[in-house]
């Protein structure tokens, strides 16, 4: 069975900074591009943001555009979303996900799996 499991989440105040993982038991994790997306209460899910198979090209949505870094660590099977200058409104449920294609992902199309997510709260 194929899993994605999202770490790191948390309580942090606004300006602070958290590094969310999603460790991936995917057979061969590279074949994948991966995602995060976040859902607040109320609120659609949203696009964080995503990195190709090889760490090449990454893409953000607006929102998160110059806070925050996606990377990847293929040999770990491990994908890192490091969220910088924290505001409230990063409040929300994060996500994990993987998908052949980083285009559709970035749409959230043709994603092929999703983590459970992890809780992020910040603070004013």
């Amino acid at each position: 069975q194929v899993q994605l499991v999202e770490s790191g989440g948390g309580l942090v105040q606004a300006g602070g900074s958290l590094r969310l993982s999603c460790a991936g038991s995917l057979g061969t994790f590279n074949t994948y591009a991966m995602g995060w997306f976040r859902q607040a209460p109320g609120k659609e899910r949203e696009f964080v943001a995503a990195i190709a198979r090889y760490g090449a090209p990454t893409y953000y949505g607006d929102s998160v555009k110059g806070r925050f870094t996606i990377s990847r660590d293929n040999a770990k099977n491990t994908v890192y979303l490091q969220m910088n200058s924290l505001k409230p409104e990063d409040t929300a449920v994060y996500y994990c996900a993987a998908g052949l294609l980083i285009e559709p992902l970035v749409r959230s199309q043709y994603i092929d799996y999703w983590g459970q997510g992890t809780h992020v709260t910040v603070s004013s």
